[in-house]
Parts: structure tokens; C-alpha cells; sequence
């Protein structure tokens, strides 16, 4: 429509404007396999953008957001990620616990953290994944119980905790009730980072980067009203949170995907073997299973059904990380040997750390046999898997 045409031409002026002098370095930087790319000047190209308007676009205006939307959401993440605009600090704040905090948060809770998130001035981690949990979220080991003043304290670890490092706060799922098993007697917590009994350790990858970090408790504290929803509550704000994750930014990450395919086509050009054969057709199986993501992505996104429910939204992980996969493998089997030797050519680089970060995809938020779980139980109504007794 006319008026969305409009709209998408006033994202690609203001990025055009804005993504500019000290922020031009910026461009294409600070995706996956790259996150650890000018953090600090990452930080003020958030509260550049907040300066635009161009935070929490679908939250709703109540909140602070744009109230965006689902159409000018996708637009907006599209010309974003055409423009090149660099990975987001404050994609968990943003994308993960504000609408988490909008949907299950208490109203000093919201007043607290949410116009923090919209301005780029607080940043967050997420406290999921543990050492001995594997794709088994349920598993949580982390401990947390209530003290006299009406605080908790918590101890344990957390795992593959992203850029925890650059972090103000992280959010916590524990075990509040001892003895519980599986998915019950958790609680949702949300904690400053820099506090005594929280150390943070980082995990070298071999890229060389260490955006993920490995997080200790030892009776670290979180306030007395930082616990989302009630004690043993835990798994209902973490599944609504995990809901999150499948919206309208997986247009903009398509658009990522698109200039990682076009970095492997400049590749092909540039070494002379766009002629062979059995490379091309690889490109070419890149190229419409990128088409086939986008088109599944719209139907995920259509209609009026919650995201976080649709079928559509089951297949998504799993599809993404396999051609994710695929590509990173195209990149470097293009680079030949280019490929074995760690180089900080441009022309290289990019698509090695493809390579390296991509191996991942199929294994973070849930593995691909998790995926296939999900879609054949919930999507499918195929009988569940057996699994041990308790």
C-alpha cells in the first residue's frame, strides 16, 4: 500500500542519515559469529536509534513502543537489515524480557525496566541454559530461596549466556521448591549482573570470539519484587518468553541471510568458479530455500493466531538453522583453501566466521531433534516420545 511504501522509504532516509560518521563502521557487523564487533559504539548506536523512535517499534504505546503493526514491523526490520544496520546490544531487553515484563510483570516492574530497555541505557542477558540441562530446559539445577527480608538469593550456573559481559541484568530461571522435578517449583528472577557472588567467565569459540560466557551464582541476590509472576511460576513466564523469539524480526534476519548468500556469490565471482557445476547448484538450492524461509516466515506471521502457537512457527528453527548450515558450508568449500588458514581479509573473514557459527545454529535453542520433537507432538498430534520415569 501506499502509505507502507511511505513508511518503508522513511526507515531507508533516516538509516541512510543516520548510520553515518562514527557509526558507519558499524555496517553489517555485530550479527551471529561477529557479536563481539565495537560493543560500547553498538550501545550508542542503540540510544541513537531510541533517539529515532526506532526501539520497541511493536511494543504497544502504553509501554513506550511505536504500537507499530505487524506490517510496518516487518518493514521496519527489513530496511533495517538492508541498510546494514549493525546486531543489536539490546535485542534480549528489547525482543525477550520487555514483552515478557509486558505481559506477566508487575506494574512497578514495568516502570522500572521497560523505559531502561526503550532507551538504550540498560542491556540484558538470559539465564537459561545449563552446564548439565543439554536442549532439556526443564532440567534447571540453579537454586534460589527466600531470606527473612523478603529477598532471594540464588545459587548455581548458567551456560552459552550471550555477551553476559556487556550486560547490566540478567533474567533467571531457578528451582525454588526443593525436591521438585521437571518443569514444576521454578521461579523467574531478574538480577543485576554486577553484584558480589556473580562471576562471569568467558568461552574462547573457535572463531576466536567469546560473546557467550559461562555464569556462576553463589548466593547472588535478586530483590524481593524482581521475581516475575509468583514462586513456581517459573516455566509459564519462560515459555511465554521463548514465544517471543519467533516475531517480526525474522524478516530482518532474512535480510541478514541475504547479504551472507550475496558475500558467497561476490566469493565465487572473485576466485573465477562460477562455472562449476556442482557449486552452482548449491547456490542455487541457497537461493530458493532462502525464498522458501521468507514465504513461511509471512504465513507464521499472518492472521490473527499468537505467534508462539502456529504450526508454521514450529518448523521455523529447524528449517533456518539447516540452510544456515548449508551456507556456511557453500562459503567455505567457495574459499577452498583459502578457508583453512584464520585471515582478516574481508573478502574472507565474513564468510569463515559463517562457517565457524553457523556449525551452532542446529544446536542452540534447542537442537534439531528437539525441533523435530516439538513438530511432530505439537504440530503433528503424534504420540510423545517415551521417556524415562521419574
Amino acid at each position: 500500500m501506499a502509505e507502507d511504501e511511505a513508511f518503508r522509504a522513511e526507515i531507508a532516509t533516516w538509516m541512510r542519515t543516520h548510520l553515518t560518521g562514527r557509526f558507519a563502521s558499524l555496517k553489517h557487523r555485530g550479527g551471529p559469529g561477529d557479536e563481539e564487533a565495537d560493543p560500547e559504539l553498538r550501545k550508542e548506536w542503540e540510544r541513537e536509534l531510541a533517539s529515532g523512535g526506532w526501539t520497541g517499534v511493536g511494543w504497544p504505546r502504553e509501554h513506550g513502543g511505536r504500537g507499530l503493526s505487524i506490517a510496518q514491523q516487518v518493514i521496519f526490520h527489513e530496511e533495517y537489515a538492508r541498510a546494514g544496520g549493525p546486531g543489536r546490544m539490546g535485542h534480549i531487553g528489547e525482543g525477550l524480557t520487555g514483552p515478557t515484563l509486558i505481559e506477566y510483570g508487575s506494574a512497578e516492574q514495568q516502570q522500572r525496566f521497560l523505559p531502561q530497555i526503550i532507551a538504550g541505557r540498560e542491556f540484558w542477558a538470559q539465564g537459561y541454559s545449563e552446564p548439565n540441562a543439554g536442549s532439556d530446559l526443564a532440567n534447571v539445577q540453579t537454586r534460589c530461596w527466600q531470606v527473612e527480608d523478603g529477598s532471594w538469593r540464588v545459587s548455581g550456573q548458567k551456560i552459552w549466556t550471550s555477551l553476559a559481559h556487556e550486560s547490566d541484568w540478567i533474567f533467571v530461571l531457578a528451582r525454588s521448591e526443593p525436591g521438585s522435578r521437571g518443569n514444576k517449583g521454578l521461579t523467574f528472577l531478574l538480577m543485576p549482573l554486577r553484584q558480589p557472588g556473580i562471576e562471569i567467565r568467558p568461552i574462547r569459540q573457535m572463531g576466536g570470539g567469546s560473546e557467550f560466557n559461562e555464569v556462576f551464582f553463589n548466593e547472588a541476590v535478586a530483590e524481593a519484587g524482581h521475581i516475575v509472576g509468583k514462586p513456581g511460576d517459573g516455566w509459564k513466564v519462560a515459555m511465554g518468553l521463548l514465544e517471543a523469539e519467533r516475531g517480526t524480526s525474522t524478516l530482518g534476519q532474512q535480510m541478514q541471510f541475504l547479504h551472507e548468500f550475496e558475500r558467497v556469490v561476490a566469493a565465487m565471482r572473485a576466485r573465477g568458479n562460477l562455472g562449476d557445476a556442482l557449486l552452482r547448484q548449491r547456490l542455487a538450492q541457497a537461493w530458493s530455500g532462502l525464498r522458501v524461509i521468507r514465504y513461511n516466515a509471512l504465513r507464521m506471521l499472518g492472521g490473527n493466531r499468537d505467534i508462539g502457537l502456529k504450526r508454521e512457527a514450529l518448523i521455523y528453527k529447524y528449517h533456518w538453522s539447516n540452510w544456515h548450515r548449508d551456507l556456511g558450508k557453500l562459503g567455505a568449500d567457495v574459499l577452498g583453501d583459502a578457508a583453512d588458514l584464520v585471515s582478516d581479509d574481508d573478502a574472507i573473514r565474513p564468510l569463515q566466521q559463517l562457517f565457524y557459527f553457523s556449525r551452532a545454529d542446529t544446536i542452540y535453542a534447542g537442537t534439531n531433534e528437539i525441533q523435530l520433537n516439538l513438530i511432530a507432538e505439537r504440530g503433528l498430534g503424534l504420540p510423545r516420545e517415551a521417556r524415562p520415569a521419574a
